[in-house]
């Protein structure tokens, strides 16, 4: 019996690659070692938002910061903007699917923080080590 040809997944970047997937998973590493980052998109995740609301929901980040975290996120496709003119002209930030399709592993990262990292300032020990399904 012939076995089935599968197709080659379809590269998106012209990077070349190891067989271990390393500059992909750099670039995923990079996006989220910017400060700010994971927040943003988890915020998006609730729904499209103003920069007012978005900075409402990430404490502690400035006017600048959030202004440029949000053109760079525009620019690699993970949020749009969507610009409505009028007297209250406002643009409106939501994920794009590149950035809907993101939350995925975002959310595995956030549970497995949930269950293995302390919060900040507490000792290790202080942690359960499962949680409960």
């Amino acid at each position: 019996m012939a076995n089935p040809q599968h197709p080659q997944p379809v590269r998106r970047s012209e990077q070349p690659q190891s067989a271990d997937g390393s500059p992909a998973i750099t670039r995923a590493f990079d996006l989220l070692n910017k400060r700010w980052n994971g927040l943003i998109l988890m915020v998006l995740a609730k729904g499209p938002a103003d920069f007012a609301q978005i900075r409402e929901r990430v404490p502690g980040i400035s006017d600048r910061m959030l202004a440029q975290r949000l053109r760079e996120l525009t620019a690699i496709d993970l949020i749009t903007q969507d610009i409505r003119p009028g007297l209250s002209s406002r643009t409106r930030y939501a994920l794009s699917a590149h950035g809907k399709a993101f939350l995925v592993p975002l959310a595995v990262l956030f549970l497995w923080a949930e269950d293995h990292l302390p919060p900040n300032g507490s000792p290790a020990s202080d942690q359960p080590t499962t949680r409960a399904c």
